[in-house]
């Protein structure tokens, strides 16, 4: 298969996941926003759900055990966060020089978000197949990312048109739904199918436990790349699992800042130190 050539952006934009990962608890929240910091990410991002919007009753009153109590809307509604939390989480990134935003699962967490002014909005792959939210989220005219994950090209066709329709700019995030995913399934090179179709930027949401896919994505072009972040993989949690820990996210934001860097810009040249070495090393002397 014959790859794209190489078109690095000078500045890839790292999002840090936070998701459902700080468990309910704002002070576990605050501390991932501070590791995302210090790590060099741009940019946190959480999840916001309405739970009795987004999932039955029957479902809801369905036994789950968690820490929070024995069924499933116990376990929902432990992991979901407020206005108090998010009027905490708002503070925070503004203090320490952070953005954030979320993805909302439902037009009412959409509405909320509003009052806070973000700059970006996020579509779960989960919401791709959700026309009303789309035209929600398009009518704000701000910068989306939109997940591929679990996602037909009829799908995404739709969903593309709808922020076309409202001039709201649109970067695709090629994604895996699999929590976490094995890498042999990962499929970076559909990133570049995707920017030929539509004609969009394209980045990169990675489910995997590794550093190395997301690398290999910037490497390829990806203007952004979104990873889940944890304090500990073996803290309760199904998006835990599927998470970079402290070193490994430095590690990653560290790799993906030298991509350009390291590339260059592809002109062949001799370097004066070069020039040097060659004058010692080639005894024939051939110039």
């Amino acid at each position: 298969m014959q790859i794209a050539s190489f078109d690095v952006p000078q500045h890839v934009f790292v999002i840090a996941e936070i998701g459902i990962n700080h468990n309910g608890e704002i002070e576990i929240a605050k501390r991932l926003i501070d590791m995302a910091m210090r790590c060099g990410c741009d940019a946190v991002k959480f999840q916001k759900r309405s739970i009795d919007i987004v999932y039955t009753k029957e479902m809801l009153d369905s036994p789950r055990e968690s820490p929070w109590g024995a069924t499933q809307r116990a376990q929902k509604e432990g992991l979901e966060f407020g206005k108090a939390e998010y009027d905490e989480i708002d503070r925070q990134c503004r203090q320490r020089g952070i953005e954030w935003f979320a993805s909302a699962w439902d037009i009412p967490s959409q509405l909320f978000l509003r009052d806070y002014g973000l700059k970006r909005n996020k579509i779960a792959s989960a919401m791709v197949t959700h026309p009303e939210f789309l035209e929600v989220v398009a009518e704000e005219k701000k910068p989306v990312f939109l997940s591929t994950g679990m996602c037909t090209y009829e799908e995404i066709d739709r969903a593309v048109a709808v922020f076309g329709k409202q001039g709201c700019p649109v970067t695709l995030m090629h994604a895996v739904s699999e929590y976490p995913a094995p890498e042999e399934i990962l499929n970076i090179a559909c990133m570049h199918a995707l920017r030929e179709r539509y004609g969009l930027p394209v980045g990169y949401s990675g489910h995997e436990a590794s550093v190395s896919p997301s690398v290999i994505a910037a490497a390829h072009g990806a203007v952004a790349i979104e990873r889940h972040v944890t304090l500990d993989r073996a803290m309760y949690g199904s998006d835990q699992s599927a998470s970079l820990e402290e070193a490994g996210l430095r590690d990653m934001v560290a790799m993906i800042r030298k991509i350009a860097m390291v590339l260059g810009d592809g002109e062949k040249r001799i370097t004066v130190k070069e020039e040097g070495v060659a004058s010692k090393l080639r005894y024939w002397n051939p110039r």
